[in-house]
């Protein structure tokens, strides 16, 4: 099983109330959106500051709906700790690749042309990006040098990715994606989802075996595909 956590599914079109996010605020939100279930004293230690002060933080962003509390996993008795991660909602903190222009040529496109137009425009995207992403991975290389030039790649367009082993501990990786800069885009065009793990197919080569674990789109606080070697 991957090793990100799955909440409940969140709206990911709500709005988080109004709340000033700005300096340690914003750092805990920017640690928890790369570190989904980090407990209380793992996120005071990373910030420098007491306990109690992070969940005075915790406290006001959970009551803003931007981040939520889940109990993970304690060895010995007593009460198991909260892991805490950024919701939907609190994708609206983070930059989007023009959205409302996206959405509207997307919206456009449909109406005048039809959902064909739509996939063609998708296929002819993945098309464009293959290109480019081969010229970025290094051809004979191990499947995890590949995954990780893939995912750094990634992160300069602003999907902030990165590569785990699987706790399965069946040599699995997993390419883990925290923010997602289409998200309006991909909202109007579920296409975009589909095309984009089609480039992974194809600039990973027939011996890769791909499977998206985890959505944005279907409430997960990210997106997450698991490759192995077929």
């Amino acid at each position: 099983m991957p090793t990100t956590p799955t909440p409940a599914p969140v709206d990911p079109a709500a709005t988080p109330v109004d709340l000033p996010v700005g300096g340690t605020r914003r750092a805990l939100l920017d640690r928890l959106k790369h570190r989904p279930g980090t407990t209380t004293p793992e996120l005071a230690e990373h910030l420098g500051i007491s306990p109690s002060a992070v969940r005075q933080h915790l406290d006001a962003l959970g009551d803003a709906g931007l981040v939520e509390g889940r109990p993970v996993p304690a060895d010995g008795p007593g009460r198991p700790p909260q892991g805490w991660s950024v919701t939907a909602a609190a994708g609206a903190l983070f930059p989007d690749a023009h959205g409302e222009l996206a959405v509207a040529l997307l919206d456009a496109i449909g109406s005048a042309l039809g959902p064909e137009a739509l996939d063609r425009v998708v296929a002819a995207r993945v098309v464009a990006q293959e290109a480019s992403y081969r010229a970025d991975l290094p051809a004979g290389h191990s499947l995890r040098a590949r995954v990780e030039a893939l995912a750094d790649r990634r992160t300069l367009e602003g999907y902030e990715a990165e590569v785990l082993d699987d706790e399965e501990g069946d040599g699995a990786l997993l390419l883990v994606e925290r923010h997602c800069p289409i998200g309006a885009a991909a909202r109007s065009c579920a296409g975009l989802c589909g095309g984009e793990l089609d480039l992974f197919r194809r600039v990973l080569g027939d011996e890769v075996t791909i499977e998206r674990t985890q959505h944005v789109l279907a409430g997960d606080t990210c997106c997450a595909y698991r490759i192995t070697a077929a």
